[in-house]
């Protein structure tokens, strides 16, 4: 028995920092959407638990102990000689504000309790693999409050052709959040009933700003996607990955074509963001 799962990559179509709290976690109010398209993982029985690792962006991962994969499988209660021979198909940037990572562990997560017939770990327990991973879990659009605890669905209209543009460069989540001119920002305003692209053009990313003074290859990408004509373009999460959404398939594939030809090193693809 093999079970497959697909690790999506995690959009923040807005992300607005509003607060700091004493122990340090950033609080979020950010609009979280999934790409159809990410790592994928598969699952299979073994007497020990292994992770080997596959893929275009292997390189920028190890399958050691400290492997988000790995902590994930060490929160089930599981029996002695219940093991799983992991294997992930890396296929997302490292480090580029799509929820790679945890989107990985969720995966791992979901696809371990199949595999064991186990109940998914509680809360607590995927919050202390990150803030990201009980949303990644729930892999629906969501508005996502405080450290990402405080999570619920939010309809979304119509799904959009998207396009994903990485310069190849990683980014430190640390350093661009300390990058921040201050941290108690307002909150997302109002919320979508109809017409969701137009609501989130009022709408930011606080951390572009300070991505950018860091990596300012970002602003080139966003430049880049801007020249496109793309419904809504930004930056997601801490960078490096900016997004554009467009009206139709031939509109974002014509855009990742454009895009490929005049900056051959940079990872372009072309995906759906799924409502």
């Amino acid at each position: 028995m093999e079970i497959r799962r697909v690790a999506r990559a995690k959009i923040n179509l807005c992300l607005h920092v509003t607060g700091q709290r004493q122990d340090g976690y950033h609080l979020l109010d950010s609009v979280v959407a999934f790409a159809d398209y990410g790592d994928v993982l598969t699952f299979a029985p073994a007497d020990h638990v292994s992770l080997s690792i596959s893929g275009p962006f292997a390189d920028g991962l190890r399958g050691a102990d400290d492997n988000l994969i790995l902590k994930a499988a060490r929160c089930f209660d599981r029996r002695s000689g219940q093991g799983a021979s992991i294997h992930l198909e890396k296929n997302l940037p490292v480090a580029s504000g799509i929820g790679g990572g945890s989107a990985d562990a969720a995966a791992a997560l979901s696809g371990l309790a199949e595999l064991w017939n186990l109940p998914l770990p509680a809360l607590d327990k995927q919050l202390s693999l990150g803030a990201d991973v009980p949303i990644c879990v729930t892999g629906q659009p969501l508005h996502m409050r405080g450290i990402g605890d405080q999570i619920e669905p939010l309809e979304l209209d119509q799904e959009h052709a998207m396009v994903l543009v990485n310069p190849n460069v990683s980014v430190s989540t640390p350093v661009v959040f300390k990058g921040l001119a201050g941290k108690n920002n307002s909150a997302i305003s109002g919320r979508p009933d109809t017409g969701w692209i137009n609501w989130l053009r009022k709408q930011r990313n606080d951390l572009e700003a300070p991505a950018i003074a860091h990596t300012p290859l970002i602003a080139d990408v966003l430049d880049a996607l801007t020249r496109s004509k793309p419904e809504l373009s930004r930056m997601s999460g801490s960078g490096a990955t900016c997004f554009g959404l467009y009206q139709n398939p031939e509109a974002a594939q014509d855009a990742a074509a454009k895009l490929t030809s005049q900056h051959p090193d940079w990872w372009v693809q072309t995906t759906r963001l799924t409502t």
